[in-house]
């Protein structure tokens, strides 16, 4: 089984139950690890990456080949541990495995392969990766890849890990369907809230960023 670390605020004592209180209905163990938090960095942002990256770290000065990490606003299924066990088990050619996306939230995903994982489950290799951060398994080689990469870094995580030709071709594989999904404290945010991109100037950057993203990413893949 790979280790498990899940990444909490101090202060956020009622999610450090609920998660603790999930490992312990599916018999798993799995350790807190502080998350960082950067005032007055908008949204915590920073922070969030930074706990991220301490992770990475902790993977490389240990003996392990791969780690789970989890946000804290999770619910674990059921089968949760023998997915962790098939994804332990299989050999690590990935650097990355989601544990939820688009999927998870009732939506579609856009791939391009597919594989059986255990029963019920499937790894899928996307042809756009989705942003979501809230779970994944991490291989010692993603971990060196984005340590790499990533230092400094100047794009929110579950944006920067969409860039995959920027560290090394990162392999990012996901699953179907999710092993993870989002419990209600979900809907608010822990490192604060976003601000709204009214002007049009904003939205202007935004569309010029999604343009460079979809040109860069069916380039790559090619």
């Amino acid at each position: 089984m790979l280790p498990i670390r899940y990444i909490n605020l101090d202060r956020d004592v009622q999610r450090r139950e609920c998660m603790e209180a999930e490992f312990s209905r599916l018999a798993l163990e799995g350790e807190r690890f502080p998350s960082q938090f950067h005032k007055p960095l908008v949204n915590g942002e920073k922070g969030c990456y930074a706990s991220h990256l301490g992770l990475w770290r902790w993977l490389l000065d240990s003996p392990h080949a791969a780690l789970i990490v989890l946000e804290d606003d999770v619910r674990l299924r059921n089968d949760f541990g023998a997915v962790a066990e098939a994804i332990s088990a299989r050999e690590h050619n990935w650097d990355m495995v989601k544990l939820i996306g688009r999927n998870g939230l009732g939506k579609s995903e856009k791939l391009s392969a597919r594989k059986p994982l255990c029963e019920g489950y499937s790894l899928v290799t996307y042809r756009r990766i989705p942003s979501l951060t809230a779970g994944y398994a991490i291989s010692r080689e993603g971990a060196r890849k984005l340590l790499d990469k990533r230092k400094p870094f100047g794009r929110p995580i579950d944006v920067d890990l969409r860039h995959w030709w920027e560290c090394d071709s990162l392999k990012v594989l996901g699953l179907d369907p999710a092993a993870i999904e989002l419990d209600e404290t979900s809907l608010e945010s822990s490192i604060g809230a976003k601000i709204e991109e009214a002007s049009l100037r904003s939205k202007w950057r935004k569309f010029q960023h999604k343009l460079n993203y979809s040109v860069k990413n069916t380039w790559y893949r090619k």
